[in-house]
Order: structure tokens, then sequence, then C-alpha cells
């Protein structure tokens, strides 16, 4: 069972997130939040799995709680729930170790199959964050500055992080590159590892901001 924490400002979506996600046999909302600091609260007092993390709110705003909470030891993951309507939310959400990003508007199917990536410990960019990303980071022709710790990917590891910068999922690149979704699982943690992020979402970000790919 995924233990869930709800941190938004307005009752009317936290309800609606709770009736979506308490419908499914594996999920299980425990408790909500309506400010940063409760949220931090309630995330210290029911371990959840997963934080469904609202931006702006009264008080402390989301971004700085989703940092205060991912800084404790044993974090839960957490999904950022935006509008995208200002970019600098999305890039400080990024920094402040945010494990997924949806579009409020994205669809109740959406919505479980995230809060699932997370709580099996991977992440989750949408084609919009990735989109986001690449714009952000990705529109220039100049070289890539040197980057040691990515001169140590092997050319498989190379491959397999080009397509995670694309947004591709384990699944979607194990079928580019017809080999098992277990093998492509391996090289993610490899390179994460060899790269010192915490998460593909991370990763994704260095891949752009170091022009190792460029749109």
């Amino acid at each position: 069972m995924t233990r869930i924490l709800l941190v938004d400002d307005q009752a009317l979506v936290r309800t609606g997130f709770r009736v979506i996600l308490d419908a499914q046999p594996d999920l299980e909302v425990v408790g909500e939040a309506a400010d940063g600091l409760e949220g931090i609260a309630r995330a210290a007092e029911l371990a959840p799995d997963v934080v469904c993390m609202d931006v702006q709110m009264p008080g402390l705003d989301g971004l700085d709680a989703t940092r205060r909470i991912v800084a404790a030891p044993d974090a839960p993951a957490v999904l950022v729930l935006t509008t995208f309507d200002r970019d600098d939310y999305l890039f400080r959400a990024l920094e402040a170790g945010a494990s997924g990003f949806l579009l409020k508007t994205a669809s109740p199917e959406q919505l479980i199959d995230a809060v699932r990536v997370l709580a099996a410990g991977d992440a989750l960019l949408s084609p919009a964050v990735t989109r986001r990303v690449i714009e952000r980071f990705g529109a220039t022709d100049a070289a890539p500055p040197a980057d040691d710790e990515l001169a140590e990917l092997t050319e498989r590891e190379a491959e397999v992080f080009r397509l995670l910068a694309d947004g591709l999922s384990n699944a979607e690149i194990a079928g580019r590159l017809y080999v098992g979704e277990a093998t492509v699982k391996t090289h993610v943690s490899n390179i994460l590892l060899k790269l010192g992020v915490r998460d593909r979402v991370q990763a994704v970000v260095r891949a752009y901001r170091s022009g190792f790919v460029r749109a």
C-alpha cells in the first residue's frame, strides 16, 4: 500500500485528489495539509511514501517545503502539481529535489500513474516539463563544457542517458535499444551513481545544463 500526503491550500482540490487516489486498491491518502509548514510537520508525523505538493500556498510555499521534506532522513518522494504558469517555479522545484511534475489539468489516470512511479522509487518528467528543460538549458549551439563525470559513462550508458533526457521511460528505452527493462534500470542506476544525482529528474537537468544533450 502506497501512503500519500496531500499538500494544497484548496480544500476542494485536496478532496478531488483524495477521491481519485483512495479509489485505487494500492493507494491510500493518509493525511492532508493546507500549507508548506503543515506539510512538513505532517510528512514527519505520517511518514508517507509520496507527497503531492502544490506550489503557491500561503506562508511557506511548496518549493521551500519540498526542499525541507526531501532533506530529511528516509524522505518521501515529492510530486509537484502546478499550472506551470511560471518557469522559475519549475526550476526552483527541480533544484529543491522534487521527483515528479504534473499539470493540475492532468487526467486522473496520469495522477495515479505518477504516484505509482514515484512510489516505486523512480521519477517522472512529463513531456511538458521535458520541453521546458530543453528550452531552458538546451537552446544552444555552443560546445558542451568539460565534465569529468560525464566522461566516465560507457558508450551504452551515454546512449541510455540521451534517451532518458528525451523523456523516455525505462520501458520505452528498452524498446528502443532492444534490451530488457531490467538492463535499462541497471544502466540508469549506474548513470545516477556516476553523476552523483539523486534521481532521473536531476539527471535530465544535468544533461541539458552541461550541454551533453542539446535541443
